[in-house]
């Protein structure tokens, strides 16, 4: 009877051992995207992707806070701290936020040299458990597309290039020799333009990684909004032009040189460039209704559902003001 009592223990022992086993390992499964879901817009990840909204909830890179990641409500109220580390190229889909971190704890040295930039991470939505670590050398401009990231790595033998990961951390490798800006997304294709032999823009395939040109140009950091091409026209003086893609026509939508700009809706919201004059701007896609927001250098132009968000170029002191109804300007003070 011993003997049966110690085998049925024994058993006993190695079933729960194998449960718990099996419940660690169902708790920390890889939860996959079905189909080709993005992480952010391409206007929010060309301006350092301090912020993306996802389902009514706004992930950022806090400024108050050495830029550490925080979520929020859209209208800012319900504000949460998710992770001490500096952030910035936020993505998120329904499970995950990933994420590119500073050694550092702060973002305002970010540079295109990805000197200060550490590690491209993944950290479950609701900010819980530990960060894992995808990439550990110097990444930046990372963009979701379906269960993989594309981003531009950086390391001693190829400098800056552009790679892709799994979500999971597999599948490590590099797509392109050259450092393409893969901010804008659609789906399935990532829109960039040339940046050695031309600066056409081309339509990445990410099923097979293949690239075709789209549109012949001199084109820089295209976004891609529905059947429109947007993007910085450098035979123009750098203005934002248009590009209708079911006839090719291209219209000029400001008269003024920009540094940065960002997509949202029926606006756009740039910086002028000026040297006596500059200013943040609105102006609709179509080129009405120009409007001048604050006078001064601005960068890191970031749009959610309900505000944009920029800071000074010099200060980054931290502003806002409504997408709707922009112009009352205010100091983001979260």
């Amino acid at each position: 009877m011993k003997k049966i009592w110690k085998w049925l223990l024994f058993v006993l022992v190695i079933l729960l051992a194998a449960g718990c086993v099996f419940l660690y390992r169902y708790i920390n499964r890889i939860r996959y995207n079905d189909g080709y879901v993005n992480g952010n817009t391409a206007g929010n990840l060309y301006n350092e992707g301090y912020f993306c909204e996802k389902d009514g909830i706004v992930y950022f890179a806090n400024p108050a806070d050495n830029y550490c990641l925080y979520s929020m409500n859209p209208d800012g109220t319900n504000i949460k701290k998710l992770e001490d580390q500096s952030v910035s190229y936020i993505n998120v889909d329904d499970h995950y936020i990933y994420y590119c971190k500073l050694k550092g704890k702060s973002a305002d040295s970010f540079s295109f040299l990805p000197v200060n930039t550490n590690s491209l991470c993944r950290l479950d939505i609701d900010g819980k458990g530990k960060p894992e670590i995808l990439d550990d050398d110097p990444c930046m401009y990372a963009s979701l597309v379906g269960n993989y990231l594309y981003y531009l790595h950086y390391d001693t033998t190829d400098a800056t290039t552009l790679y892709k990961v799994k979500i999971d951390g597999k599948e490590k490798e590099q797509v392109e020799k050259q450092s393409y800006f893969t901010a804008s997304t659609d789906g399935q294709y990532i829109y960039y333009n040339g940046l050695t032999d031309n600066h056409n823009i081309y339509e990445m395939d990410t099923s097979n990684d293949h690239a075709k040109v789209i549109y012949e140009g001199n084109c820089w950091m295209p976004v891609k909004d529905g059947n429109n091409l947007y993007f910085m026209d450098c035979e123009n003086d750098y203005r934002i032009a248009k590009v209708d893609l079911t006839n090719g026509e291209k219209t000029l939508v400001t008269d003024c040189r920009v540094d940065c700009y960002n997509v949202a809706g029926d606006k756009i919201f740039f910086q002028k460039n000026d040297k006596t004059d500059p200013a943040i701007c609105c102006i609709n896609t179509d080129g009405s209704n120009y409007q001048e927001l604050k006078k001064g250098n601005y960068t890191a132009i970031n749009v959610t559902s309900t505000y944009v968000y920029f800071k000074d170029f010099t200060t980054k002191t931290p502003y806002y003001t409504s997408v709707a109804a922009p112009g009352n300007v205010q100091i983001f003070n979260p």
